[in-house]
């Protein structure tokens, strides 16, 4: 088994601490979907990471496929609720945060054009995600210690992830002002060895 991914992905961050919390042992291949010297197409014919490529040569992709995949190979840290319910409100954290991740991306890459090209209207409407995004993700939260039931799961792995995308590339979004409550959560995440591992290489 074997993972592909970018270190700045906050996707594959996801899938990378997943595979620490469960104590999975998986070789991580490092790639830049972006250089023109990429082989990510040849593992995901979508062009993006993270991949995981099993001993039988089949590839998974997106994340959400990868981390189900890992909780169920694996009874350490189960990281999905039992019952189906309980399991789709830690997918829906999932989705939401990813969510906004997704927005955050579509940002970076709209920066990345010429200048005359850049639509700033483009980038208003995905701030508008992120800004909604964080103020559900808040109120959801509300004053519990976890974002699922009574410990720690795969709803918070993501809600991490999320979090810290945004301090890695819009530092200038005052979110941790804004919602104590997230800042309190991503405190006690970062004291986990499998965030502190996982942070993303310094700009």
């Amino acid at each position: 088994m074997k993972l592909i991914a970018s270190l700045t992905s906050p996707y594959a961050r996801k899938v990378r601490i997943v595979l620490a919390e469960k104590k999975i042992d998986c070789p991580l291949e490092i790639e830049n979907p972006w250089s023109g010297e990429t082989r990510v197409s040849g593992y995901n014919p979508l062009g993006k990471v993270p991949v995981l490529e099993l001993d039988d040569g089949m590839t998974l992709y997106d994340s959400r496929v990868i981390v189900e995949y890992l909780d169920n190979i694996s009874p350490v840290s189960r990281l999905f609720p039992d019952g189906n319910r309980q399991s789709i409100l830690v997918r829906r954290w999932e989705a939401l945060a990813d969510g906004i991740i997704d927005a955050a991306v579509a940002i970076v890459l709209e920066r990345r054009r010429p200048a005359d090209k850049i639509c700033e209207d483009v980038i208003e409407r995905q701030r508008e995600k992120i800004d909604r995004g964080l103020e559900t993700l808040s109120r959801e939260l509300g004053e519990r210690p976890w974002c699922h039931g009574d410990g720690y799961s795969l709803a918070d792995i993501a809600t991490g992830c999320c979090l810290g995308y945004l301090d890695f590339r819009f530092p200038e979004i005052a979110w941790k002002d804004d919602y104590p409550n997230l800042k309190a959560l991503q405190d006690k995440l970062q004291l986990r060895a499998s965030f502190v591992d996982t942070l993303p290489p310094a700009a």
